[in-house]
């Protein structure tokens, strides 16, 4: 490493670097190559002797005369105390120098303004201001099927470039059935309405409560689709803005729809081969998929309320094996079981508590 002009080279490492000039010294090399080596001048070098020692650099604790252009303690005060004032506390130096000079008023540089408030930690939100509060994500439990829906919409590429279908999915929380999706070359608010409100009905949930959850997206937000769930009793919930994690669910499951063998990663002929993809897809998850997180029992079996008697059926085959050799099993049957409610975002005292 090059000790070059103006940096601070502290004490020991003085030393060692003169030790090894010294060392080249004295097997003959003359004093400016060995400066050089080592990435100082001789002038330098000279500089850091002191006698017998070493010199340490004395500019950390050197005594500097003040500027004389320095404001003094009064002009900081009455810098802070003016931007302390009522009908400055919301704005930055940038709105409050020129709103003096049109007073005829000049305290100090706009950067001297920054200097300051940021020296007395009171740049931001001062006054009257506070600081925006972080947004509490949305929390829903579901301990039945048919209580909290989450839907969203995904691509789905086609074989032209730039071309997309759009994938409209509506997922139960509880069960993690498929509810309703559909296909379309366009996305927007009336086909998510739509949609909707045929699987409310397929689903037989007249007069019945329901949350439906969703992200931030246009169709999402849009106000044909808030029009069409106020009508249907339908209470709309959504993430935070930004936070994808807040709709976790349905992420989840246009990842496990993308990655299954068999997704044409090279896209859809058209928007037919699209619809039969999906349906085939669809068909597998709910009746045949085991899925993990609800006992390995399918979406179906778990929304239609067999679950339990498929895992109860499981115990008893396991119970029965432990029986014909004991010997194989050194504790107790594996343990079949399901979740008892589900939540979207869940806190982490509920987890401890759980």
């Amino acid at each position: 490493e090059r000790h070059g002009r103006g940096r601070m080279t502290p004490l020991v490492q003085r030393r060692q670097l003169v030790a090894l000039i010294e060392q080249a010294r004295s097997q003959g090399a003359r004093l400016h190559k060995a400066c050089a080596e080592v990435g100082i001048s001789v002038r330098t070098w000279q500089r850091w002797h002191d006698g017998e020692d070493i010199r340490a650099d004395g500019r950390p604790e050197a005594v500097r005369p003040a500027p004389a252009n320095k404001l003094s303690e009064q002009e900081h005060r009455m810098i802070i105390d003016t931007c302390m004032q009522p009908r400055f506390a919301d704005m930055p130096p940038t709105q409050i120098v020129p709103m003096l000079a049109d007073e005829g008023r000049y305290l100090a540089s706009e950067s001297s303004f920054y200097r300051i408030l940021h020296q007395h930690d009171a740049q931001h939100h001062r006054g009257r201001a506070r600081a925006r509060a972080p947004k509490e994500p949305p929390r829903h439990v579901a301990h039945a099927p048919n209580r909290i829906w989450c839907w969203d919409v995904t691509y789905l590429p086609s074989r032209v470039r730039g071309l997309f279908f759009y994938l409209f999915a509506i997922i139960d929380l509880y069960s993690r059935k498929l509810i309703a999706w559909e296909v379309h070359p366009c996305e927007n608010g009336e086909l998510a309405a739509d949609l909707i409100e045929q699987a409310r009905w397929r689903e037989h949930l007249t007069g019945q409560p329901l949350i439906l959850h969703a992200d931030n997206g246009a169709a999402q937000r849009s106000l044909t689709l808030r029009a069409k769930l106020h009508s249907l009793g339908i209470e709309p919930s959504y993430s935070r803005p930004g936070v994808s994690d807040d709709n976790a669910f349905i992420e989840s499951w246009f990842r496990t729809l993308k990655y299954v063998p068999g997704y044409p990663s090279q896209g859809f002929a058209d928007i037919e081969q699209a619809r039969q993809w999906c349906h085939r897809f669809v068909s597998w998850y709910n009746d045949e998929h085991r899925h993990r997180e609800i006992g390995y029992v399918t979406p179906n079996q778990r929304h239609n309320d067999q679950s339990a008697q498929v895992l109860e059926q499981r115990r008893q085959v396991y119970e029965a094996a432990r029986q014909r050799h004991p010997e194989r099993w050194s504790q107790g049957v594996r343990r079949w079981k399901e979740p008892a409610e589900v939540w979207l975002n869940k806190r982490e005292k509920d987890r401890s508590a759980a």
